[in-house]
């Protein structure tokens, strides 16, 4: 190799799995040179739904560090006692605070590690550096620039925004990832009608907001379902979210695992928290009995072609029971039809074939998060975020994140310890 510095670990994207893993690195024992690298230019996390009241589905110990340590200097209680709001967050008697504050504490975690971060770097690709026939180290690039150097990679890109086939996001059809951020461009002349696609908790909060901003406008909400179904919140199927439920998923049989997702796929996906599930039923029948009716439930029904014009979008959508079509003069469309999570292979470009998979192609992942790789390979690569088949539902979730970071930052340290063996030997 050449005398470029070589770093311990490097982390492609800083939201918040990422984040986690610089907390359990920064308080871990010994010294670990990492960089972090963020294509955004300050930390952001879902800035595009910080809608106001809005709350978090999980609870604030789930943060970005209580579960590994409780005592953590990252945790949410710490955050509350230094911005001085302990005592009343205890008063206030709520196990989830709103999606601003926790926004606000993730920023605040952000702040504490900036120094292990560079903002306004978008990664190209990735390249490994040879030595003797071996992969010991990769390089990060930024376009032509190697951004890092180091003996581990963590890929932590985050969710990739979902659009039915087709579909093309425009000047009035998003998806809800950018809601807050376009919206003030329509506040002085207000939406008239707005299409919501999606049966999900995000579909669900962007229909009351709208109303709410728009007190004129008429909120249609489409969807295949017959109608929002509420959230499995129950302490029993919230174990699926434990620590223990991903050694459980880890080791199961293939059609276990499969069998695991379909039945807990209520506690996670196309589902509504209940109280966000009454206050929207609620204002409907209101709307009902004043006989000024804003939101229009279109149900069993999906969008069979949206035709952007210069003021407006014309939609058209179908009642799937009897394929009756209604078409809609919208202002707005917009989809909160979920996320997918990248593969994490895009962006390895030579490493990628060292990558190992299985028979159906699918990369292998070890209980560690590191992926798999042909021998040759003594640099460790690992995934945050893209595991939902090998480790379970909580993937992508906030509820794992500080476990997992604490057990990949044991690994990294394993890893370390190991190479740091190896060359003493040698001497």
């Amino acid at each position: 190799m050449t005398d470029t510095a070589v770093l311990d670990v490097a982390g492609i994207g800083f939201g918040a799995a990422n984040l986690a893993l610089a907390a359990a690195l920064h308080e871990s024992a010994g010294s670990t040179a990492a960089l972090f690298l963020e294509k955004q230019p300050d930390f952001g996390w879902h800035r595009g739904m910080l809608i106001e009241g809005a709350s978090m589905q999980v609870s604030f110990l789930k943060d970005i560090a209580t579960m590994r340590n409780p005592v953590s200097e990252f945790g949410f209680l710490s955050y509350l006692h230094e911005k001085g709001r302990l005592v009343d967050f205890i008063n206030h008697a709520v196990l989830m605070p709103s999606r601003t504050e926790f926004h606000d504490y993730l920023q605040w975690a952000a702040d504490r590690v900036r120094h292990m971060v560079e903002y306004g770097v978008e990664v190209t690709g990735v390249r490994p550096v040879v030595e003797d026939d071996s992969v010991v180290a990769l390089d990060v690039l930024a376009g032509d620039r190697i951004a890092a150097r180091t003996r581990n990679l963590v890929v932590a890109q985050g969710l990739r925004p979902r659009l039915p086939e087709g579909v093309e996001t425009g000047e009035r059809i998003w998806h809800s990832s950018q809601l807050m951020h376009r919206l003030p461009a329509f506040d002085e002349r207000a939406p008239k009608r707005v299409v919501v696609v999606g049966a999900g908790q995000s579909a669900a909060e962007i229909a009351g907001h709208l109303m709410d901003r728009y007190p004129s406008a008429e909120v249609c909400a489409v969807f295949t379902r017959y109608g929002y179904s509420v959230a499995d919140a129950s302490p029993f199927a919230n174990r699926v979210f434990d620590p223990a439920a991903v050694d459980d998923f880890y080791q199961a049989p293939q059609d276990v695992k499969q069998s695991i997702l379909r039945y807990h796929g209520a506690t996670n996906y196309a589902v509504v928290d209940g109280h966000v599930l009454d206050d929207l039923y609620r204002r409907q029948y209101e709307q009902r009995v004043t006989g000024e009716p804003r939101l229009r439930v279109m149900h069993t029904s999906r969008i069979d072609s949206l035709d952007p014009r210069a003021d407006s979008v014309a939609v058209r959508v179908r009642f799937l029971p009897t394929g009756e079509v209604t078409d809609i003069d919208a202002d707005l469309v917009v989809h909160a039809t979920g996320y997918t999570s990248p593969d994490p292979a895009e962006l390895l470009g030579d490493i990628a074939d060292k990558l190992c998979r299985d028979e159906t192609g699918e990369l292998l992942i070890g209980r560690d998060y590191r992926l798999r790789t042909t021998a040759d390979v003594r640099c460790g690569i690992y995934v945050q975020g893209a595991t939902e088949a090998t480790h379970g539902i909580s993937s992508t979730l906030l509820s794992m994140t500080a476990v997992r970071a604490g057990e990949i930052a044991e690994s990294l340290a394993g890893d370390r310890r190991t190479q740091e063996r190896a060359a003493g030997n040698g001497k």
